[in-house]
């Protein structure tokens, strides 16, 4: 019997370069001392690179992409025990005794942060039940846990905060998903980080360290919090500028210190309870949005009062995991109470003497409380309002400060100077934000940073409201680098989705001139360790994972009866299928259409979302011509994101369905579940056992890296004629399952936790595709395979022009006419 692999006595640490100042010296040579007879090795910046451009070099675009130094310091540690195996310590972590026996017998050891960190702001806000810290790291050489651990990092790699993108966070969230058989031994805290980091100590007291049963302690002093910017938080120094009146007659304006309030609330100034107050209704993902910007609040002594009349309980069993007594949530029967009427409720159920509107749609800076109740205490007022606000509008890649004006969603108010909202459905807060103007001392802030209204598509107020803002703006940042960057800035202090960050930077970028890696050839692939099965995904399970059904629509009335017949003949049950929907620039009154039939949707489903957003786009001439794919396909990408973003919940996988699909076997969803794989496409063809009309579900050929591709590349996307290096699923009858190297969009499942960890439809060439292709490209740079079922048949009969903006691309019939035209 072969001798289990152990973790080798070889210890990494890494640093700039060779030239370890003074007081990083004696914790690293502790490690040293310690271990006599163990290898040590150090890495600079250039062997780390060095190392990755030889035995990783797929990594290098994510590596040398990070903005922050920390992150690369942070990324390399996980590939070099990939390969090496060994012990990885932090240059502040003090070794007090030898790790031979602690290691002995392991494969895998990591450890457990401080239980008082997870208590903290910034961990709060990122869910955080325990942290596993990346510190200190052994393994055996070759650990299935690591190709995991790389294929998520490229999925984080937009996120913006270090902690997230490829420090403990991000571990920490790697470990709770790791597949089978890959966990690792966790230790306690006390065994490797007895003491607190400053930040907590800060917080929480200072308590002596207990270094008896503990085997080293990490000292917590990061270099690189020197270096980039720490986590949102309390700011110094913050003046604002404001203005005050009495009765609608001004009084005075100037600036408020906000670190004069500070002082006075530390030198024992009553701290008042701030009551914030949300009402929410069937939109989860706002709702958990909205609470996370509610936990990194820096003022402290509030409240977030939660008034649900949704028909499921899915926000309060959130709520419930989250265990934190500040939030308080009050589920009502969904009765179609006025807007108004369920905002009288949450005031009546504040406990705090002072109210401040929370809506669940929004963004709030952390500092957003601290500075409005520190206007009011310290200028002897009754409320304060917010005199511009930020305003941001995804589906446009827009953002904004507006012009200047009362706005009534930024209300800090006394309870008792509150009126009774109206018992409207909406415009409801406007009559009472005048009438507590006119009642009493109000404080006007200018500080458009600490709330940002965004626009979604399902606002109480239209698309003509929003787009009315914007033009009174005063300032805007379009399209480009300059909204990249806000939104970068803004994600810092935000929980901004990294798919909204990832389409900024993907707008910004000018198109790129193909890779040197052909990606028509053969390339490195990531290593990639599969996803345990979900629970359920067996035809013949009882159980069924929760699914989105996911449909961009255009000009499609046509097709909808047909469609929703189809869709209610899925072998599926019901209460597992949440529905997205998103028309745009239609002219054929599908959006009326599909606001007919939704009550219905809504009744037999178990979530639907309808959305709207209008793209502008109208082609001359036939769809497939090359002179409007990129165009034409980039437009698709961004609906497609934006149904994503707006209809995703909680739902496990996520199925891509064309609307002007005609027939598909009933049993279609289990039977691409049955392939166990993370995204999976059945075989699209114009009629039974008919060729193939989806052309962007290929395998290349084996010599596809010798043939000359460059000549085929029209605005940046790669087009060829039809069989140029690739081969379609009518010609892969044979096989029940093929690996393919790109994926169609005319039915295509995926698991939802792809979309989750940044997998998006590129609205820009990536590696010279778009859109399907596109993002079987970017799922292969994240380690993930794609797979098609040949024998899987979903029937698009051939119906040329313009027609639903769900319809593939790279059909059958455009190829044949590229065919004819060069014969």
């Amino acid at each position: 019997m072969s001798k289990k692999p152990g973790i080798p006595h070889l210890i990494h640490q890494t640093w700039k370069n060779t030239d370890v100042p003074p007081e990083w010296r004696e914790w690293s040579e502790s490690w040293r001392r310690h271990h006599p007879d163990w290898e040590y090795r150090l890495w600079t910046d250039a062997d780390n690179r060095a190392f990755l451009e030889e035995h990783y070099a797929w990594f290098l675009p994510v590596y040398d992409g990070y903005r922050e130094p920390i992150k690369r310091a942070d990324a390399i540690r996980y590939f070099l025990l990939d390969h090496f195996g060994g012990l990885y310590v932090d240059m502040d972590f003090e070794c007090l005794r030898p790790m031979t026996e602690l290691l002995s017998g392991q494969e895998l050891v990591l450890g457990l942060e401080p239980e008082a960190h997870v208590h903290l702001p910034l961990s709060r806000r990122g869910g955080m039940r325990r942290i596993v810290c990346n510190a200190f790291m052994a393994s055996r050489p070759g650990h299935p846990f690591w190709p995991h651990v790389h294929r998520q990092l490229v999925g984080a790699h937009t996120r913006p905060g270090t902690l997230d993108a490829t420090g403990p966070f991000f571990l920490t969230r790697a470990v709770d998903s790791a597949p089978e058989g890959c966990s690792p031994a966790i230790l306690a805290a006390d065994t490797l980080y007895p003491r607190l980091s400053p930040a907590a100590a800060e917080l929480f007291g200072q308590r002596e360290t207990d270094r008896d049963p503990a085997h080293a302690v990490h000292h917590w002093a990061g270099s690189w919090i020197r270096e980039t910017p720490g986590p949102p938080g309390a700011s110094t120094g913050r003046q604002v500028r404001f203005w005050t009146s009495q009765e609608l007659q001004p009084c005075a304006q100037g600036v408020v210190d906000l670190d004069a309030q500070r002082r006075r609330w530390a030198s024992g100034s009553p701290a008042p309870t701030v009551s914030c107050l949300m009402v929410t209704k069937g939109r989860l993902p706002l709702a958990e949005r909205a609470i996370r910007c509610f936990l990194a609040q820096t003022y402290t002594r509030a409240e977030l009062v939660v008034v649900d009349d949704g028909a499921d309980g899915a926000l309060e069993d959130r709520v419930r995991e989250l265990a934190d007594p500040r939030i308080r949530l009050h589920r009502l029967p969904p009765e179609r109470r006025t807007l108004g009427e369920l905002r009288n409720i949450a005031v009546d159920l504040a406990a705090g003497p002072y109210v401040c509107q929370w809506d669940d749609d929004d963004l709030y800076d952390p500092e957003r409380l601290e500075v409005q109740l520190a206007a009011v205490l310290a200028l002897d007022a009754t409320a304060c309002f917010l005199a511009r606000e930020r305003l941001w509008w995804p589906a446009r890649r827009k953002l904004a400060i507006s012009g200047v004006r009362v706005w009534e969603g930024s209300m800090l108010c006394a309870k008792d100077a509150l009126p009774r909202y109206p018992e409207q459905r909406r415009g409801e807060d406007s009559p009472v934000a005048e009438a507590v103007v006119r009642g009493g001392r109000t404080v006007s802030l200018d500080a458009p940073e600490l709330y940002t209204y965004v626009f979604h598509g399902a606002n109480t107020f239209d698309e003509p409201h929003f787009a009315s803002l914007f033009d009174a703006a005063t300032q805007v940042w379009p399209s480009g680098d300059a909204y990249a960057d806000q939104v970068h800035a803004m994600a810092a202090r935000l929980p901004v989705a990294p798919a909204d960050v990832l389409e900024a930077e993907a707008r910004a970028e000018a198109p790129a001139e193909a890779p040197a890696d052909n990606t028509a050839g053969p390339s490195a692939r990531v290593p990639h360790t599969r996803r345990p099965a979900p629970v359920g995904v067996r035809p013949d399970a009882d159980g069924r994972p929760p699914l989105l059904v996911l449909t961009p629509v255009k000009d499609a009335t046509a097709f909808l009866p047909r469609y929703l017949d189809r869709l209610r003949a899925l072998a599926y049950p019901r209460d597992a299928v949440s529905l997205g929907l998103l028309e745009g620039d239609s002219r054929d009154g599908t959006w009326q259409a599909l606001q007919g039939v939704l009550p219905a949707l809504e009744a037999e489903f178990r979530r639907v979302t309808l959305v709207r957003p209008h793209f502008g786009l109208r082609t001359a001439g036939p769809r497939w011509a090359r002179t409007v794919q990129r165009r034409r396909r980039s437009v698709l990408a961004m609906a497609r994101n934006h149904l994503l973003s707006r209809a995703l919940g909680d739902e496990e996988w996520v199925l891509w369905l064309d609307v002007d699909v005609a027939d598909y076997p009933p049993d279609l969803v289990q039977r691409l579940l049955a392939v166990r794989g993370e995204i999976v496409v059945p075989h699209c063809v114009t009629e039974p056992a008919g060729p193939s009309f989806d052309l962007n579900t290929f395998v290349l050929h084996p010599n596809a890296a010798d043939l000359d591709w460059d000549r085929w590349v029209r605005d940046g996307v790669l087009q060829p004629p039809k069989g140029f290096g690739r081969s379609y699923l009518d010609e892969l009858r044979a096989h029940q399952t093929v690996r393919v190297d790109a994926v169609g969009g005319t039915a295509l499942l995926v698991h939802a936790d792809l979309h989750r960890d940044g997998l998006v439809f590129p609205a820009v060439p990536h590696r010279r595709l778009i859109e399907t292709e596109g993002l079987a490209a970017l799922a292969r740079d994240m380690g993930v395979e794609c797979w098609a079922l040949p024998g899987v048949e979903v029937v698009h009969p051939r119906h040329l022009g313009d027609g639903a903006l769900g319809r593939t691309g790279e059909a059958a019939a455009g190829h044949e006419a590229h065919d004819a035209g060069r014969r």
